[in-house]
């Protein structure tokens, strides 16, 4: 049996394989999710049930600390008044590993209806989502690091990373400069030292 440690290494190593794998799955619908996002005049919708949502949140947290306006939003709710928030202006993201979740493709519809772009990002470019989508990006992995190969991790992994992957390309797109940065920190570390002025001392 393997010690804890030895897991640990064994997942690491799973999930930075799955990160790497991106690279050859990396393809012109990356340039397309970046232009559609850079030239989005409302805001970045990113939605995702679950796990999927979990990175949700956070790839939508990193965009918006970086230039780009967006938010996460679970699909369950567009059904209970959310969906008035979304405009014609807007672009969504949309994250399912399977590309199948239900409840993420029931919102789907809605979207088209109102003419919104879509980025989806799943492990399955045959799925719904892919065929729905205005562009698709690839995430799928060999295995997941969980020793039963059922916990989303190396999956959870990837669409992490393919969403740092976006962020950084908008940050160089937009020309984001480190005084940017810190206007949308001002509190803690980031701010005080990104913010502070010698007059302030």
């Amino acid at each position: 049996m393997k010690t804890s440690r030895e897991l640990a290494i064994q997942c690491f190593r799973d999930e930075a394989a799955a990160v790497m794998g991106l690279i050859p799955q990396l393809g012109e619908s990356f340039d397309e999710a970046v232009r559609l996002m850079y030239e989005c005049k409302g805001k970045v919708i990113v939605t995702g049930v679950g796990k999927s949502g979990h990175i949700g949140a956070k790839i939508a947290a990193t965009l918006s600390s970086t230039g780009t306006p967006s938010f996460f939003i679970n699909p369950l709710d567009v059904f209970h008044g959310d969906l008035g928030v979304m405009t014609s202006d807007d672009v969504v993201l949309a994250i399912s590993n399977s590309g199948q979740t239900d409840e993420l493709l029931r919102f789907i519809p809605m979207v088209l209806h109102m003419e919104i772009p879509i980025i989806g990002m799943s492990g399955n470019p045959e799925s719904l989502l892919a065929k729905y989508s205005t562009c698709h990006l690839n995430v799928s992995v060999e295995k997941e690091a969980c020793p039963l190969n059922l916990a989303p991790t190396s999956s959870t992994m990837a669409q992490l990373a393919m969403g740092d992957a976006l962020a950084v390309a908008l940050i160089e797109k937009r020309n984001f400069q480190p005084r940017d940065f810190a206007q949308f920190h001002p509190g803690g570390e980031l701010g005080k030292r990104l913010l502070t002025t010698a007059q302030d001392v």
